[in-house]
C-alpha cells in the first residue's frame, strides 16, 4: 500500500476538479492548493533522506505498478482538457472566473503533464517516450524533449545551458531567456542530428516539424470541436503549465556550474550539480523529481528508485515551496545565495 502513495499526485488534477464544478472564486483552489496548501504541509512533515537497499530497489524496479500509475496522467490530463472546455462552451463565466480556470488547468498541464511527460521521456520504451510526447503537446513544448534529453543532460550546470539559472538571475528573467533558448537550441540539436544521418532539413525524420505540426493540429482540433473561443484559454493554460516547468528548472540548478577543465571542457556533470530536496509532500506530488541530483547522475533510473545524496546541495525547503519563494526575488536570493558553494561560483 505504501507504494500507492504517488497516487498523491492526483490531488492537483482533484482540486481542478473543485475549481471548475464550484467556480467563482473556487476557480483559484488549484493555484491556492499548489502554491499554499502543499508548501504548509511540506513545513508540516518532515524530510526523509531514506534510500532503498538494494534488494528494495529490484523489486521496486520490476514492479509495474510505478508506471501505470504515471500512465493514468494520460487520461486524467486529457480528460480533465475535455471537460474544462465543455464548460467554458457551455456555461456563463465572468472573466475572473475563465482566469482562475485556466490557471487551474496551466498548473495541472505543468505538474501531471510535463512533469510526468519529463520521467517518461527518459524511458527506453518507444511507446513510453510516445506518451511521454503526449503529455508535453498540451503545453506546446515537445521541443523539450530534444533539448532537455540531448541538450540540458549534456550542458547542465553551464554558462552554455538555457536551463541552467545564473546567480542573481530572477526567476522572471529566467522565464524570458530559458524559454526562447531552449527552442533555439531544440532547432539547432535536430539540425546536427540530421546531419549526423546524412538527412537534409525537409527530412520526415525532422521532429521538430512534426512537434509544430501536431501542436498547430491539437489547436485546429479544438477549434473544429469546440470553437474559437476555446483557443485562448487553452493558449493561456499551456503557457502556465510550460511557465511552471520553467520555474522548476530555475530551482533546479540556480548558481551552480561546472568548473572548466584546462582542455576546454566541463567537468562531469555530478550530484553536487543540482539541488536536491528530501521534503516528503515535494517528493511524492512530483514523482520525486526533487531528487534531482541523482536523476542527472544517472538520467534513465525510474523515479522510485532515485537516491540522496548526502554531498549534494540541499535546498532548505521543498521545490514546491521553493517555486513560492522564487517568485519574490530578494527573498530568494537572501535564502539561496549563501548556500552556493563559493567554488561553483567562481566555475
Amino acid at each position: 500500500m505504501r507504494d500507492l502513495k504517488y497516487l498523491a499526485a492526483l490531488t492537483i488534477p482533484a482540486s481542478a476538479v473543485l475549481s471548475l464544478y464550484l467556480k467563482g472564486v473556487w476557480s483559484y483552489f488549484t493555484p491556492f492548493y499548489a502554491f499554499v496548501l502543499i508548501p504548509v504541509l511540506e513545513i508540516i512533515f518532515p524530510e526523509d533522506a531514506h534510500n532503498l537497499e538494494s534488494d528494495e530497489k529490484t523489486s521496486k524496479s520490476n514492479n509495474r505498478l510505478f508506471d501505470w500509475m504515471l500512465y493514468l496522467n494520460i487520461p486524467v490530463v486529457y480528460g480533465l482538457i475535455g471537460i474544462y472546455l465543455i464548460s467554458i462552451t457551455t456555461t456563463d463565466l465572468v472573466l475572473f472566473e475563465t482566469i482562475g480556470l485556466m490557471l487551474s488547468l496551466g498548473i495541472v498541464l505543468g505538474a501531471n503533464g510535463i512533469n510526468v511527460g519529463h520521467e517518461l521521456g527518459h524511458r527506453q520504451k518507444s511507446h513510453e517516450r510516445f506518451l511521454g510526447k503526449m503529455l508535453l503537446l498540451p503545453s506546446f513544448y515537445m521541443h523539450f524533449y530534444i533539448e532537455h534529453n540531448f541538450g540540458h543532460h549534456m550542458h547542465a550546470a553551464t554558462r552554455e545551458d538555457p536551463a541552467t539559472a545564473r546567480l542573481n538571475q530572477s526567476v522572471y528573467s529566467f522565464w524570458f531567456t530559458s524559454v526562447f533558448r531552449q527552442y533555439i537550441s531544440a532547432w539547432k540539436i535536430q539540425l546536427q542530428l540530421l546531419k549526423k544521418q546524412g538527412l537534409s532539413f525537409f527530412s520526415l525524420k525532422n521532429d521538430m516539424f512534426w512537434y509544430l505540426f501536431l501542436e498547430a493540429g491539437y489547436l485546429w482540433g479544438l477549434f473544429a470541436i469546440f470553437g474559437v473561443e476555446v483557443i485562448p484559454f487553452a493558449i493561456g493554460a499551456g503557457i502556465v503549465g510550460f511557465l511552471l516547468l520553467e520555474t522548476v528548472n530555475y530551482i533546479e540548478h540556480y548558481g551552480l556550474l561546472r568548473k572548466k577543465l584546462p582542455s576546454g571542457r566541463y567537468e562531469r556533470v555530478r550530484e553536487v550539480h543540482s539541488w536536491n530536496s528530501n521534503h516528503i509532500i515535494g517528493r511524492i506530488v512530483l514523482y520525486e523529481l526533487t531528487r534531482h541530483s541523482d536523476h542527472h547522475y544517472k538520467s534513465s533510473k525510474k523515479y522510485q528508485l532515485l537516491d540522496c545524496h548526502e554531498h549534494s546541495p540541499q535546498m532548505p525547503f521543498g521545490y514546491p515551496t521553493s517555486m513560492v519563494m522564487s517568485f519574490i526575488p530578494p527573498l530568494w536570493f537572501k535564502t539561496m545565495n549563501p548556500r552556493i558553494p563559493q567554488s561553483m561560483k567562481e566555475a
